[in-house]
Protein backbone atom coordinates (compact mmCIF):
# COMPACT_ATOMS: atom_id res chain seq x y z
CA UNK A 1 0.00 0.00 0.00
CA UNK A 2 1.34 3.42 -1.01
CA UNK A 3 1.43 5.88 1.86
CA UNK A 4 -0.09 9.27 1.15
CA UNK A 5 2.38 12.18 1.38
CA UNK A 6 0.15 13.96 3.91
CA UNK A 7 -0.34 10.94 6.19
CA UNK A 8 -0.45 11.80 9.88
CA UNK A 9 1.63 8.72 10.56
CA UNK A 10 4.95 9.79 9.01
CA UNK A 11 6.53 7.58 6.34
CA UNK A 12 9.72 5.69 7.04
CA UNK A 13 12.85 6.85 5.24
CA UNK A 14 13.22 3.65 3.25
CA UNK A 15 9.64 3.87 1.92
CA UNK A 16 9.60 7.55 0.91
CA UNK A 17 9.01 8.48 -2.72
CA UNK A 18 10.96 11.31 -4.42
CA UNK A 19 7.84 13.49 -4.14
CA UNK A 20 7.58 12.87 -0.41
CA UNK A 21 11.26 13.73 0.04
CA UNK A 22 10.77 16.97 -1.89
CA UNK A 23 7.83 17.95 0.32
CA UNK A 24 9.91 17.22 3.43
CA UNK A 25 12.75 19.28 1.96
CA UNK A 26 10.51 22.32 1.47
CA UNK A 27 9.35 21.99 5.08
CA UNK A 28 12.96 22.25 6.22
CA UNK A 29 13.42 25.34 4.04
CA UNK A 30 10.59 27.07 5.94
CA UNK A 31 12.48 26.47 9.21
CA UNK A 32 15.73 27.67 7.63
CA UNK A 33 14.10 30.93 6.53
CA UNK A 34 12.57 31.37 10.00
CA UNK A 35 16.01 31.03 11.61
CA UNK A 36 17.99 33.22 9.19
CA UNK A 37 15.46 36.03 8.85
CA UNK A 38 15.14 36.30 12.62
CA UNK A 39 18.90 36.78 12.95
CA UNK A 40 18.91 39.77 10.59
CA UNK A 41 15.45 41.31 10.89
CA UNK A 42 15.87 42.36 14.52
CA UNK A 43 18.72 44.77 13.69
CA UNK A 44 16.24 46.99 11.88
CA UNK A 45 13.99 47.10 14.93
CA UNK A 46 16.59 48.05 17.56
CA UNK A 47 16.19 51.86 17.34
CA UNK A 48 12.40 51.52 17.67
CA UNK A 49 12.82 49.16 20.66
CA UNK A 50 15.15 51.64 22.37
CA UNK A 51 12.67 54.49 21.86
CA UNK A 52 9.83 52.46 23.40
CA UNK A 53 11.69 51.11 26.42
CA UNK A 54 14.23 53.88 26.90
CA UNK A 55 16.99 51.29 27.25
CA UNK A 56 20.69 52.01 26.95
CA UNK A 57 23.04 50.70 24.27
CA UNK A 58 24.03 47.67 26.36
CA UNK A 59 20.41 46.54 26.64
CA UNK A 60 19.92 46.93 22.91
CA UNK A 61 23.08 44.94 22.35
CA UNK A 62 21.80 42.11 24.52
CA UNK A 63 18.59 41.89 22.51
CA UNK A 64 20.88 40.56 19.78
CA UNK A 65 23.58 39.00 21.95
CA UNK A 66 21.18 37.08 24.22
CA UNK A 67 19.81 35.22 21.23
CA UNK A 68 23.25 34.54 19.73
CA UNK A 69 24.77 33.27 22.96
CA UNK A 70 22.00 30.84 23.94
CA UNK A 71 21.79 29.66 20.33
CA UNK A 72 25.52 28.89 20.12
CA UNK A 73 25.88 27.39 23.59
CA UNK A 74 23.01 24.91 23.19
CA UNK A 75 23.53 23.81 19.57
CA UNK A 76 25.58 20.71 20.43
CA UNK A 77 22.97 19.69 23.00
CA UNK A 78 20.24 20.25 20.42
CA UNK A 79 22.01 18.00 17.96
CA UNK A 80 22.48 15.25 20.54
CA UNK A 81 18.81 15.42 21.53
CA UNK A 82 17.93 14.70 17.90
CA UNK A 83 20.20 11.64 17.89
CA UNK A 84 18.59 10.33 21.08
CA UNK A 85 14.91 11.16 20.66
CA UNK A 86 14.36 11.52 16.93
CA UNK A 87 15.07 14.38 14.53
CA UNK A 88 11.42 14.93 13.57
CA UNK A 89 10.29 15.07 17.19
CA UNK A 90 13.00 17.53 18.22
CA UNK A 91 12.46 19.61 15.07
CA UNK A 92 8.79 20.05 16.00
CA UNK A 93 9.69 20.83 19.62
CA UNK A 94 12.23 23.42 18.49
CA UNK A 95 9.87 25.12 16.04
CA UNK A 96 7.11 25.16 18.66
CA UNK A 97 9.39 26.70 21.28
CA UNK A 98 10.75 29.21 18.77
CA UNK A 99 7.23 30.28 17.80
CA UNK A 100 6.10 30.75 21.42
CA UNK A 101 9.28 32.64 22.31
CA UNK A 102 8.77 34.91 19.28
CA UNK A 103 5.26 35.74 20.45
CA UNK A 104 6.66 36.45 23.94
CA UNK A 105 9.16 38.85 22.33
CA UNK A 106 6.35 40.66 20.53
CA UNK A 107 4.33 40.97 23.75
CA UNK A 108 7.23 42.06 26.00
CA UNK A 109 6.56 45.11 28.19
CA UNK A 110 10.15 45.92 29.13
CA UNK A 111 13.65 45.51 27.79
CA UNK A 112 14.35 42.91 30.49
CA UNK A 113 11.35 40.81 29.39
CA UNK A 114 12.44 41.13 25.76
CA UNK A 115 16.00 40.01 26.52
CA UNK A 116 14.73 36.95 28.46
CA UNK A 117 12.36 36.08 25.60
CA UNK A 118 15.22 36.43 23.10
CA UNK A 119 17.38 34.08 25.18
CA UNK A 120 14.54 31.54 25.13
CA UNK A 121 14.12 32.09 21.41
CA UNK A 122 17.80 31.34 20.85
CA UNK A 123 17.55 28.21 23.00
CA UNK A 124 14.59 26.94 20.96
CA UNK A 125 16.45 27.78 17.76
CA UNK A 126 19.36 25.66 18.99
CA UNK A 127 16.98 22.69 19.28
CA UNK A 128 15.46 23.34 15.83
CA UNK A 129 18.49 24.20 13.71
CA UNK A 130 20.58 21.00 14.00
CA UNK A 131 17.59 18.86 13.03
CA UNK A 132 17.35 20.62 9.67
CA UNK A 133 20.79 19.47 8.54
CA UNK A 134 20.38 16.10 10.32
CA UNK A 135 17.15 15.41 8.42
CA UNK A 136 18.92 16.40 5.21
CA UNK A 137 21.52 13.73 5.95
CA UNK A 138 18.78 11.20 6.61
CA UNK A 139 16.77 12.06 3.50
CA UNK A 140 19.56 12.25 0.92
CA UNK A 141 22.84 10.52 0.07
CA UNK A 142 26.09 12.58 0.07
CA UNK A 143 25.99 13.38 -3.66
CA UNK A 144 22.27 14.22 -3.58
CA UNK A 145 22.89 16.63 -0.71
CA UNK A 146 25.07 18.88 -2.90
CA UNK A 147 22.13 20.01 -5.05
CA UNK A 148 19.74 20.22 -2.09
CA UNK A 149 22.14 22.18 0.10
CA UNK A 150 22.84 24.49 -2.84
CA UNK A 151 19.15 25.40 -2.72
CA UNK A 152 19.54 25.90 1.01
CA UNK A 153 22.28 28.37 0.21
CA UNK A 154 20.22 30.22 -2.38
CA UNK A 155 17.17 30.50 -0.13
CA UNK A 156 19.38 31.35 2.85
CA UNK A 157 21.05 34.14 0.87
CA UNK A 158 17.69 35.58 -0.14
CA UNK A 159 16.45 35.33 3.47
CA UNK A 160 19.52 37.12 4.84
CA UNK A 161 19.12 39.95 2.33
CA UNK A 162 15.36 40.12 2.81
CA UNK A 163 15.51 40.26 6.63
CA UNK A 164 16.39 43.96 7.02
CA UNK A 165 14.09 44.91 4.13
CA UNK A 166 11.12 43.02 5.61
CA UNK A 167 11.88 44.52 9.01
CA UNK A 168 11.83 48.02 7.58
CA UNK A 169 8.53 47.39 5.79
CA UNK A 170 6.87 45.93 8.90
CA UNK A 171 8.01 48.83 11.07
CA UNK A 172 6.81 51.32 8.46
CA UNK A 173 3.40 49.57 8.34
CA UNK A 174 3.02 50.10 12.12
CA UNK A 175 0.55 47.24 12.51
CA UNK A 176 0.55 47.30 16.32
CA UNK A 177 0.83 49.91 19.06
CA UNK A 178 4.62 49.59 18.86
CA UNK A 179 5.87 49.16 15.28
CA UNK A 180 8.74 46.80 16.20
CA UNK A 181 6.40 44.16 17.66
CA UNK A 182 5.35 42.90 14.24
CA UNK A 183 8.98 41.92 13.55
CA UNK A 184 8.58 39.18 16.17
CA UNK A 185 4.86 38.43 15.92
CA UNK A 186 5.14 37.57 12.22
CA UNK A 187 6.93 34.40 13.33
CA UNK A 188 3.65 33.18 14.86
CA UNK A 189 1.84 32.21 11.62
CA UNK A 190 5.09 31.14 9.93
CA UNK A 191 6.00 28.89 12.85
CA UNK A 192 2.49 27.42 12.95
CA UNK A 193 2.73 26.61 9.23
CA UNK A 194 6.11 24.92 9.82
CA UNK A 195 4.66 22.81 12.67
CA UNK A 196 1.71 21.64 10.56
CA UNK A 197 3.99 20.85 7.62
CA UNK A 198 6.41 19.01 9.90
CA UNK A 199 3.63 16.87 11.38
CA UNK A 200 2.32 15.95 7.96
CA UNK A 201 5.43 15.69 5.83
CA UNK A 202 8.61 14.97 7.78
CA UNK A 203 9.72 11.35 7.97
CA UNK A 204 9.94 9.25 11.08
CA UNK A 205 13.45 8.00 11.75
CA UNK A 206 15.10 5.43 13.95
CA UNK A 207 15.56 6.86 17.45
CA UNK A 208 18.70 5.78 19.24
CA UNK A 209 17.26 5.46 22.73
CA UNK A 210 20.08 3.24 23.95
CA UNK A 211 22.08 6.37 24.81
CA UNK A 212 21.62 8.99 27.50
CA UNK A 213 22.54 12.62 27.78
CA UNK A 214 26.11 13.34 28.87
CA UNK A 215 25.30 16.04 31.41
CA UNK A 216 28.91 16.65 32.45
CA UNK A 217 30.14 17.06 28.89
CA UNK A 218 27.17 19.23 27.99
CA UNK A 219 27.81 21.58 30.93
CA UNK A 220 31.58 21.77 30.33
CA UNK A 221 31.34 22.48 26.60
CA UNK A 222 28.44 24.88 27.15
CA UNK A 223 30.42 26.77 29.80
CA UNK A 224 33.47 26.89 27.51
CA UNK A 225 31.42 28.36 24.67
CA UNK A 226 29.65 30.89 26.92
CA UNK A 227 32.96 32.05 28.43
CA UNK A 228 34.49 32.37 24.96
CA UNK A 229 31.55 34.19 23.40
CA UNK A 230 30.88 36.67 26.21
CA UNK A 231 33.87 38.99 25.67
CA UNK A 232 33.51 38.69 21.90
CA UNK A 233 29.85 39.66 21.93
CA UNK A 234 30.46 42.59 24.28
CA UNK A 235 32.78 44.11 21.68
CA UNK A 236 35.86 46.30 21.49
CA UNK A 237 35.51 48.03 24.86
CA UNK A 238 35.85 44.86 26.91
CA UNK A 239 37.66 42.40 24.65
CA UNK A 240 41.12 43.13 26.14
CA UNK A 241 39.90 43.82 29.68
CA UNK A 242 41.23 41.55 32.43
CA UNK A 243 37.74 40.11 32.91
CA UNK A 244 37.65 39.12 29.27
CA UNK A 245 41.09 37.53 29.49
CA UNK A 246 39.99 35.58 32.58
CA UNK A 247 36.84 34.51 30.75
CA UNK A 248 38.88 33.27 27.78
CA UNK A 249 41.22 31.40 30.15
CA UNK A 250 38.25 29.71 31.82
CA UNK A 251 36.95 28.78 28.37
CA UNK A 252 40.21 26.96 27.53
CA UNK A 253 40.18 25.08 30.86
CA UNK A 254 36.51 24.07 30.49
CA UNK A 255 37.03 22.94 26.88
CA UNK A 256 40.10 20.87 27.83
CA UNK A 257 38.25 19.28 30.77
CA UNK A 258 35.27 18.55 28.53
CA UNK A 259 37.47 16.90 25.90
CA UNK A 260 39.23 14.73 28.49
CA UNK A 261 35.89 13.71 29.99
CA UNK A 262 34.52 12.99 26.52
CA UNK A 263 37.35 10.60 25.67
CA UNK A 264 37.20 8.91 29.08
CA UNK A 265 33.46 8.29 28.83
CA UNK A 266 33.73 7.14 25.24
CA UNK A 267 36.44 4.59 26.09
CA UNK A 268 34.31 3.33 28.99
CA UNK A 269 31.31 2.90 26.70
CA UNK A 270 29.28 5.58 28.46
CA UNK A 271 27.03 8.15 26.80
CA UNK A 272 28.81 11.22 25.39
CA UNK A 273 27.64 14.59 24.12
CA UNK A 274 29.22 13.64 20.78
CA UNK A 275 31.42 10.81 19.57
CA UNK A 276 35.10 11.97 19.69
CA UNK A 277 35.66 9.70 16.71
CA UNK A 278 33.94 12.37 14.60
CA UNK A 279 37.06 14.52 14.91
CA UNK A 280 39.17 11.73 13.40
CA UNK A 281 37.20 11.86 10.16
CA UNK A 282 39.44 13.96 7.83
CA UNK A 283 36.57 15.70 6.06
CA UNK A 284 34.82 16.53 9.35
CA UNK A 285 37.72 17.85 11.44
CA UNK A 286 39.33 19.78 8.57
CA UNK A 287 35.95 20.92 7.30
CA UNK A 288 35.28 22.48 10.72
CA UNK A 289 38.63 24.29 10.51
CA UNK A 290 37.66 25.75 7.12
CA UNK A 291 34.22 26.62 8.49
CA UNK A 292 35.39 28.61 11.52
CA UNK A 293 38.02 30.59 9.57
CA UNK A 294 35.63 31.35 6.73
CA UNK A 295 32.71 32.21 9.00
CA UNK A 296 34.91 34.63 10.99
CA UNK A 297 36.22 36.30 7.82
CA UNK A 298 32.78 36.43 6.21
CA UNK A 299 30.96 37.91 9.21
CA UNK A 300 33.80 40.29 9.99
CA UNK A 301 33.85 41.58 6.42
CA UNK A 302 30.06 42.06 6.21
CA UNK A 303 30.03 43.88 9.56
CA UNK A 304 32.87 46.24 8.62
CA UNK A 305 31.50 46.85 5.13
CA UNK A 306 27.97 47.72 6.29
CA UNK A 307 29.19 49.85 9.20
CA UNK A 308 31.85 51.73 7.24
CA UNK A 309 29.50 52.53 4.36
CA UNK A 310 27.42 54.53 6.82
CA UNK A 311 30.19 55.84 9.06
CA UNK A 312 32.83 56.61 6.45
CA UNK A 313 30.75 57.46 3.38
CA UNK A 314 27.45 58.61 4.86
CA UNK A 315 25.11 56.15 3.17
CA UNK A 316 21.71 55.60 4.79
CA UNK A 317 20.72 52.14 6.11
CA UNK A 318 18.37 51.68 3.14
CA UNK A 319 21.08 52.63 0.64
CA UNK A 320 23.49 50.27 2.42
CA UNK A 321 21.00 47.43 2.03
CA UNK A 322 20.62 48.15 -1.69
CA UNK A 323 24.41 48.16 -2.18
CA UNK A 324 24.47 44.63 -0.75
CA UNK A 325 22.12 43.30 -3.45
CA UNK A 326 24.83 42.56 -6.09
CA UNK A 327 26.76 40.76 -3.38
CA UNK A 328 23.73 38.63 -2.57
CA UNK A 329 23.20 37.80 -6.24
CA UNK A 330 26.82 36.68 -6.47
CA UNK A 331 26.39 34.47 -3.40
CA UNK A 332 23.37 32.78 -4.93
CA UNK A 333 25.24 32.17 -8.20
CA UNK A 334 28.28 30.78 -6.37
CA UNK A 335 26.10 28.40 -4.35
CA UNK A 336 23.45 27.49 -6.89
CA UNK A 337 25.59 27.14 -10.01
CA UNK A 338 29.31 26.82 -9.26
CA UNK A 339 29.03 24.79 -6.06
CA UNK A 340 26.22 22.55 -7.22
CA UNK A 341 27.75 21.92 -10.63
CA UNK A 342 31.41 21.35 -9.73
CA UNK A 343 31.68 20.32 -6.07
CA UNK A 344 31.19 16.58 -6.62
CA UNK A 345 33.80 16.59 -9.40
CA UNK A 346 36.40 19.06 -8.11
CA UNK A 347 35.92 18.68 -4.34
CA UNK A 348 38.19 20.86 -2.23
CA UNK A 349 39.38 22.91 -5.21
CA UNK A 350 35.99 24.67 -5.30
CA UNK A 351 36.60 25.86 -1.73
CA UNK A 352 40.19 26.88 -2.47
CA UNK A 353 39.11 28.89 -5.52
CA UNK A 354 36.39 30.55 -3.44
CA UNK A 355 38.84 31.71 -0.76
CA UNK A 356 41.24 33.11 -3.36
CA UNK A 357 38.43 35.06 -5.03
CA UNK A 358 37.37 36.40 -1.63
CA UNK A 359 40.90 37.49 -0.71
CA UNK A 360 41.03 39.70 -3.82
CA UNK A 361 37.43 40.94 -3.64
CA UNK A 362 37.42 41.86 0.07
CA UNK A 363 40.60 43.86 -0.42
CA UNK A 364 39.10 45.65 -3.42
CA UNK A 365 35.85 46.51 -1.59
CA UNK A 366 37.41 47.81 1.63
CA UNK A 367 40.06 49.80 -0.23
CA UNK A 368 37.21 51.40 -2.19
CA UNK A 369 35.57 52.44 1.10
CA UNK A 370 38.86 53.64 2.62
CA UNK A 371 39.58 55.85 -0.39
CA UNK A 372 36.21 57.57 0.08
CA UNK A 373 34.92 56.84 -3.42
CA UNK A 374 31.27 57.29 -4.33
CA UNK A 375 31.49 55.86 -7.85
CA UNK A 376 29.46 52.69 -7.37
CA UNK A 377 30.36 51.39 -10.83
CA UNK A 378 33.87 50.74 -9.53
CA UNK A 379 32.46 48.73 -6.63
CA UNK A 380 29.89 46.51 -8.36
CA UNK A 381 32.34 44.03 -9.99
CA UNK A 382 34.06 43.45 -6.64
CA UNK A 383 30.74 42.86 -4.90
CA UNK A 384 29.53 40.37 -7.51
CA UNK A 385 32.81 38.42 -7.63
CA UNK A 386 33.12 38.54 -3.84
CA UNK A 387 29.61 37.14 -3.56
CA UNK A 388 30.47 34.34 -5.97
CA UNK A 389 33.54 33.46 -3.90
CA UNK A 390 31.50 33.51 -0.73
CA UNK A 391 28.89 31.25 -2.30
CA UNK A 392 31.61 28.82 -3.42
CA UNK A 393 32.51 28.42 0.25
CA UNK A 394 29.29 28.81 2.22
CA UNK A 395 27.33 26.38 0.04
CA UNK A 396 29.84 23.48 -0.06
CA UNK A 397 31.04 23.66 3.57
CA UNK A 398 28.12 21.67 5.00
CA UNK A 399 28.07 18.80 2.44
CA UNK A 400 31.88 18.55 2.56
CA UNK A 401 32.06 18.50 6.37
CA UNK A 402 29.36 15.85 6.87
CA UNK A 403 30.14 13.83 3.73
CA UNK A 404 31.67 10.89 5.62
CA UNK A 405 29.71 11.12 8.86
CA UNK A 406 27.53 8.11 9.62
CA UNK A 407 23.84 8.93 9.70
CA UNK A 408 23.48 7.79 13.31
CA UNK A 409 25.66 10.78 14.27
CA UNK A 410 23.81 13.22 12.00
CA UNK A 411 22.35 15.31 14.84
CA UNK A 412 25.58 15.69 16.81
CA UNK A 413 27.60 16.46 13.67
CA UNK A 414 25.05 19.07 12.59
CA UNK A 415 25.07 20.68 16.03
CA UNK A 416 28.87 20.86 16.06
CA UNK A 417 28.99 22.38 12.58
CA UNK A 418 26.36 25.00 13.43
CA UNK A 419 28.18 25.78 16.67
CA UNK A 420 31.47 26.27 14.85
CA UNK A 421 29.83 28.58 12.29
CA UNK A 422 28.19 30.60 15.07
CA UNK A 423 31.48 30.77 16.97
CA UNK A 424 33.22 31.94 13.81
CA UNK A 425 30.65 34.71 13.43
CA UNK A 426 31.32 35.96 16.96
CA UNK A 427 35.08 35.76 16.39
CA UNK A 428 34.82 37.69 13.14
CA UNK A 429 32.85 40.56 14.63
CA UNK A 430 35.01 40.60 17.77
CA UNK A 431 38.40 40.53 16.01
CA UNK A 432 37.62 42.66 12.95
CA UNK A 433 35.49 45.08 15.00
CA UNK A 434 38.18 45.49 17.65
CA UNK A 435 40.80 46.20 14.99
CA UNK A 436 38.52 48.68 13.23
CA UNK A 437 37.69 50.71 16.34
CA UNK A 438 41.17 50.52 17.91
CA UNK A 439 43.15 52.06 15.04
CA UNK A 440 41.13 55.21 14.40
CA UNK A 441 41.53 56.56 10.87
CA UNK A 442 43.50 53.45 9.87
CA UNK A 443 40.92 51.09 11.37
CA UNK A 444 39.57 49.85 8.07
CA UNK A 445 43.06 48.68 7.02
CA UNK A 446 43.57 46.95 10.38
CA UNK A 447 40.23 45.17 9.98
CA UNK A 448 41.16 44.20 6.43
CA UNK A 449 44.41 42.65 7.70
CA UNK A 450 42.41 40.52 10.16
CA UNK A 451 39.94 39.45 7.47
CA UNK A 452 42.65 38.57 4.94
CA UNK A 453 44.57 36.57 7.56
CA UNK A 454 41.45 34.55 8.31
CA UNK A 455 40.86 33.92 4.60
CA UNK A 456 44.45 32.78 4.10
CA UNK A 457 44.01 30.39 7.03
CA UNK A 458 40.80 29.13 5.43
CA UNK A 459 42.67 28.52 2.17
CA UNK A 460 45.36 26.50 3.95
CA UNK A 461 42.75 24.42 5.79
CA UNK A 462 40.91 23.75 2.52
CA UNK A 463 44.15 22.55 0.92
CA UNK A 464 44.50 19.99 3.74
CA UNK A 465 41.14 18.38 2.91
CA UNK A 466 41.33 14.94 1.28
CA UNK A 467 41.31 14.81 -2.50
CA UNK A 468 38.40 12.36 -2.47
CA UNK A 469 35.64 13.81 -0.30
CA UNK A 470 32.40 12.09 -1.22
CA UNK A 471 32.09 8.31 -0.77
CA UNK A 472 30.52 6.32 -3.57
CA UNK A 473 28.02 4.83 -1.07
CA UNK A 474 26.95 5.73 2.48
CA UNK A 475 29.51 4.64 5.06
CA UNK A 476 28.60 1.96 7.57
CA UNK A 477 30.03 3.76 10.59
CA UNK A 478 32.17 6.73 9.73
CA UNK A 479 32.62 7.83 13.29
CA UNK A 480 33.66 4.50 14.69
Amino acid sequence: MIRAPFALNPPRIDSMTPRQKSLAFFTLIVALVLEIVDMTIVNTALPSIQRDFGGNAAQAQWVVAGYSMSFAVLLILGGRLGDLYGYRRMFLAGVGGFTLASIACGLANSSQQLIIARILQGAAGAIMAPQVLALMQILFDPIERIARLAWFGIIGGIAAIAGPIIGGLLIAANLFASPWRSVFLINGPIGLAAIIAGLLLLPGSAEHKHGKLDYKGTVLFGAALAALLYPLIRGDRLIWHWQSIASLGFSVIAAYSGWKSLNRRSQAGQSVVFDPGLMRIPTFGRGLAVAICFSAANTGFLFIFAYSLQRELGFTPFQTGLIHLPFGLGVMFGMGFVGRRYLARLGKFVLIAGTLVLILSCGWVLFWVAEGHHLLAALMPALVTGGIGMGMLSGPIAPVTVARVDRTHAGAASGILKTVLQLGSALGVGLAGSAYFAFGSHGIFAALAVIETLLIASTIMAMLLPKEIFPERPLANAAA
